[in-house]
Order: C-alpha cells, then sequence, then structure tokens
C-alpha cells in the first residue's frame, strides 16, 4: 500500500507546472526529473515484488522440494534487504531534494503530494526491515529442517518413527501391533481344503 502511495502521488500530483507562463511539466523536487523517476520506480519494483512474494507465501506449504523452499526464502530475505536499502535511498533523495526546492505558486499546488512520498518512503523503509528481519528467521528456522520438511520428525535420532495415528472412537484404542508375519496360523483354516496331490 506504502509502495502504491508513493508512485502514484509522484505521478499524479508531483509534475507541475513552475508557474503560469510556462507550460512545461517539471518534478516538483528541485526540478530534479531523476527524483521523481527514481521514486516512481522504486515504488513499482516493491508493488510487484509484494504481489509476486504474496502469491509464493500462499503456494509455499506445497512446494515439496527443500532446496526450492530454502530457495524461496532466501529470495524473500535478499529482496526485503534490498527493498530496505532502496527505499532509504530513496527516502534521503526525495528529502534532499525537496529542501532544496524554492517554492512558486505552481511548486505549491504539489506539495502536499510531495510530502506524503516522502512520508511514505521513510515508513517503508520500517516495514522493508521488518519483512527482511522475519524472512532471516524463517531462514532460521529451516535451519533445523522443520520449515523445510513436509512430515514432522522427531528431534531426536534414536527416537523410533511415529506410528498410524488412531482415528476415531470406534477404531481400536490399542496403540501396539503384533509384528508383522508372526502371527501363529492354523494349520487347517476354516473352508480350507488341502488339494492332495
Amino acid at each position: 500500500i506504502f509502495s502504491i502511495v508513493v508512485f502514484g502521488s509522484i505521478v499524479n500530483e508531483c509534475y507541475v507546472n513552475k508557474d503560469s507562463q510556462n507550460p512545461e511539466l517539471l518534478c516538483i523536487f528541485n526540478e530534479n526529473e531523476s527524483a521523481c523517476s527514481y521514486g516512481i520506480a522504486v515504488g513499482i519494483i516493491a508493488f510487484f515484488g509484494c504481489i509476486f512474494f504474496f502469491i509464493v507465501d500462499l503456494y509455499f506449504q506445497q512446494i515439496s522440494s527443500v532446496k526450492d523452499r530454502k530457495r524461496a526464502v532466501l529470495l524473500d530475505l535478499g529482496f526485503s534487504g534490498f527493498l530496505a536499502f532502496l527505499w532509504f535511498v530513496a527516502f534521503c533523495f526525495l528529502a534532499n531534494q525537496w529542501q532544496r526546492t524554492t517554492m512558486t505558486r505552481g511548486f505549491a499546488q504539489g506539495a502536499d503530494a510531495a510530502r506524503a512520498a516522502i512520508t511514505f518512503s521513510f515508513f517503508s523503509i520500517i516495514i522493508w526491515v521488518v519483512l527482511a528481519v522475519r524472512a532471516l528467521q524463517r531462514y532460521r528456522l529451516g535451519t533445523d529442517m522443520s520449515l523445510f520438511a513436509t512430515d514432522q520428525f522427531p528431534a531426536d535420532p534414536s527416537a523410533p518413527y511415529p506410528g498410524y495415528p488412531v482415528g476415531s472412537s470406534t477404531e481400536s484404542t490399542e496403540t501396539y501391533q503384533s509384528p508383522p508375519f508372526t502371527e501363529t496360523l492354523e494349520a487347517n483354516p476354516k473352508g480350507y481344503q488341502v488339494p492332495a496331490y
């Protein structure tokens, strides 16, 4: 949402006429086209990145390969850290250019949009740092394979493999079964006749 506010406010209201004599649209941030372009670019990258990682999070449990899960978490960690850095640069760049802007009557129209872009750039830094920290925690949880494995196994390597879970109350409550192929079989079961050769 913050990325939409940043690039939306820059696109809609931060290109203004300096005065009524000049019909050319100028970037409100000290007439520096790079400032507006950078803010728009980072906002669009963040928006599409959010959509991509939202879809990855929805399908994360269905990824069967441990390596693919690990790659997804590492990609999320790297992207979040990179976006936090880009938002930091955007905040510093936009704030610096806004501080150097000489206000004219035309620029006063887009002043609120410029302030909103700077403010939400700052909030975006915090959000992306939090997302990077959560991705790092998720990666650390995955180092013990509980995140990346589909089945939960006991941590003790000498522990036995868990048995089949008991279902409804109509089933037997016995948890132990006799080992396979060790039952004593009747010599001649009922209804079966040994063929004579």
